[in-house]
């Protein structure tokens, strides 16, 4: 981030050279350069969002399949001993009626385990997909990004040359696509 930041003080540098010089073209180039750092740093601002937002759902989808798994584990634990207890039933004796009724209620808590655990695996993928959409975003917003730093560098040419005009036509293109790519980041 610190070298995005000290490239557009180079840039702002050039643009307020060429403000005090006789040009009055070298003074657009250097708005233009002003304007494209401005949309630069606001789909910079919002490339980190993402990319924190994807972090954050994925590390959430982890969280949510971690704790599915230790139900599923807890779910195992009750089967066995539902098993046990139909084993230790079906052999009878005198304690086989409360062997029965132990089986019954490891029966009835495994399946409330067991909703526990798909409802922990939905919210996975939930996360998960959150994370993808904010991954993607990020991805659009980083093409987005780099287009607007190199029309500024573009635009910067147009300075160092003294006022060519196509290299701040191209720095406007550049500029364009760029935002375009930001604000469709978000339609998408």
């Amino acid at each position: 981030m610190e070298e995005i930041s000290s490239e557009a003080f180079e840039h702002t540098e050039h643009a307020q050279h060429a403000l005090h010089s006789e040009n009055a073209f070298l003074a657009i180039v250097a708005v233009t350069i002003a304007v494209l750092a401005v949309v630069a740093a606001g789909v910079g601002s919002l490339e980190t969002i993402e990319s924190g937002g994807a972090t954050a759902a994925k590390t959430q989808a982890v969280l949510f399949q971690n704790k599915a798994t230790d139900n599923w584990n807890f779910f195992q634990a009750k089967s066995l001993k539902k098993n046990m207890y139909d084993i230790a039933a079906a052999q009878g004796g005198p304690k086989a009626a409360d062997f029965a009724a132990q089986s019954q209620r490891n029966e009835a808590e495994s399946q409330e385990i067991q909703k526990t655990a798909r409802d922990f695996e939905v919210k996975s993928e939930d996360a998960l997909q959150e994370g993808l959409v904010h991954e993607g975003r990020h991805h659009h917003l980083t093409i987005a990004a780099t287009f607007l730093h190199i029309a500024i560098a573009v635009a910067t040419i147009a300075i160092i040359t003294g006022g060519r005009r196509w290299p701040w036509y191209a720095s406007i293109l550049l500029g364009v696509i760029g935002t375009i790519i930001a604000g469709a980041t978000y339609a998408i």
